[in-house]
């Protein structure tokens, strides 16, 4: 029994592609890229806004803004440059840092001296800031005013508070020298508490803190949108492309089927050519006998004495006249 050495085949195999396929061009499909998009819970943007007179309560915005990193936080900006356009500029952030100084001190209400004053009762009434994160800041002088320390900072807090915001970052009265203030709720201050006249050293350490607390408490993760789950999705896009005159994805499919058709023909046609091919390198010089009808090959050795059969290549039988 002889054997077939079937690792010629896949070269042979290559020359019958070669010889026989050059004449045909297969079109390339364009590049699939493998598209890996992963939605998962990114840091909020955080809109800091201010109000000022003096520009100490814009210097605090500054801090701020640089503590959280130019990344995370825009602005600061000024509530008197976008004046009419509020609502359309609070919506563009997950969370919202707002601060202001105390001027019109003792009075009910409109206490800031800025630009807040008259948007509180009129445009602001408008905003729905329902589940989004804000935080409020202040400045006052809590020695001369100490009955009154930054008592607009209460105001601005319950005007947000109101309109649907989830107020975070209350702090300790600890370390200050006021006697009282509208910005107590409870035992704390609605937000961070300034004084830049007589605590002026204390305030990047004060700042630096707070946002620590803010990040603690969630501000970087936006409103409700942090308790959205993580969701990753991975996904083939085809660029589409024109091949050989072909802009159609349907029609290259359709160009390669055809194609494909014609080198299965040739590899039909070209069989006999294979099983000669294998004869010589591997059977000692037998003759190949092709019968169409069976579509088996019968090997003869060249004395006449041996032969055996083939069937798509492979070695059915061995036998003796």
């Amino acid at each position: 029994m002889m054997t077939i050495n079937m690792l010629m085949v896949p070269a042979v195999l290559s020359c019958l592609l070669a010889a026989h396929v050059g004449a045909f061009s297969i079109p390339s499909i364009s590049s699939c890229r493998h598209v890996e998009q992963s939605t998962a819970l990114s840091m909020a943007k955080i809109g800091v806004f201010f109000g000022t007179s003096t520009g100490s309560t814009e210097e605090a915005a500054d801090l701020i803004v640089a503590e959280l990193g130019d990344d995370i936080a825009e602005g600061p900006i000024e509530i008197d440059s976008i004046q009419g356009s509020v609502a359309a500029e609070f919506a563009k952030h997950d969370a919202l840092i707002c601060g202001t100084p105390t001027w019109n001190t003792g009075a009910d209400t409109e206490r800031s001296g800025t630009g807040w004053d008259e948007i509180y009762y009129g445009e602001m009434q408008d905003l729905n800031l329902q589940g989004k994160k804000v935080a409020v800041f202040g400045l006052g002088d809590s020695v001369s005013y100490s009955e009154n320390y930054a008592d607009a900072s209460g105001e601005l807090h319950d005007v947000l508070q109101n309109l649907g915001a989830t107020m975070i970052g209350y702090t300790s009265q600890e370390g200050y020298e006021h006697e009282d203030s509208k910005a107590i709720r409870g035992d704390k201050f609605c937000g961070l508490l300034l004084d830049a006249v007589n605590q002026e050293d204390l305030t990047p350490e004060r700042v630096s803190n707070w946002i620590a607390q803010l990040k603690d408490e969630g501000i970087l993760e936006g409103g409700t949108s942090s308790d959205a789950p993580v969701v990753v999705e991975e996904f083939i896009v085809m660029e589409s492309t024109t091949v050989n005159g072909l802009s159609d994805n349907a029609e290259m499919i359709a160009q390669l089927e055809k194609e494909n058709a014609v080198i299965r023909s040739v590899l039909d046609e070209n069989s006999q050519l294979l099983d000669e091919t294998i004869s010589v390198h591997s059977t000692g010089g037998f003759t190949p006998h092709y019968n169409p009808k069976t579509r088996r090959t019968m090997f003869v050795s060249p004395d006449g004495r041996k032969c055996y059969y083939t069937d798509s290549g492979t070695k059915m039988t061995s036998a003796s006249p």
